[in-house]
């Protein structure tokens, strides 16, 4: 298996403002590529992804995230964005909804259990 290379070869720099990627937009810094790296194989990639894929990944997550932002907001409160907006949004996809409601009830326990911790550390 290959060695891993070092995180600050990836492409992650802010171009200048000047120059265009192969879709012709202007380079921007890319958020997410070290998550996404772990992601992609933890789901069974290569321990190294293509950069490219990593890209592709990227434009794809920033894409839906942004869509999925805009939906909310045009739903909600003018110019705001909140959980409830988001789970009318998923309702009628099961694995996602599933997925945001785990993730609430565990934000909920994560919650409860800081507030045990800090009442028995420092008393109510």
């Amino acid at each position: 298996m290959a060695e891993v290379e070092d995180e600050g070869d990836y492409d992650e720099d802010l171009d200048d403002g000047g120059g265009l990627d192969a879709s012709g937009h202007g380079k921007r810094k890319r958020l997410f590529s070290k998550e996404l790296r772990c992601m992609m194989y933890g789901f069974g990639d290569d321990q190294n992804p293509y950069t490219e894929s990593v890209d592709i990944l990227e434009d794809l997550v920033i894409e839906f995230v942004t869509e999925m932002t805009h939906k909310a907001m045009s739903i909600g409160r003018q110019g705001r964005v909140q959980v409830e907006d988001i789970v009318f949004l998923i309702r009628k996809d099961p694995r996602k909804f599933a997925r945001v409601k785990d993730l609430l009830t565990m934000n909920e326990e994560l919650k409860r259990a800081r507030k045990a911790f800090d009442e028995a550390n420092y008393g109510s």
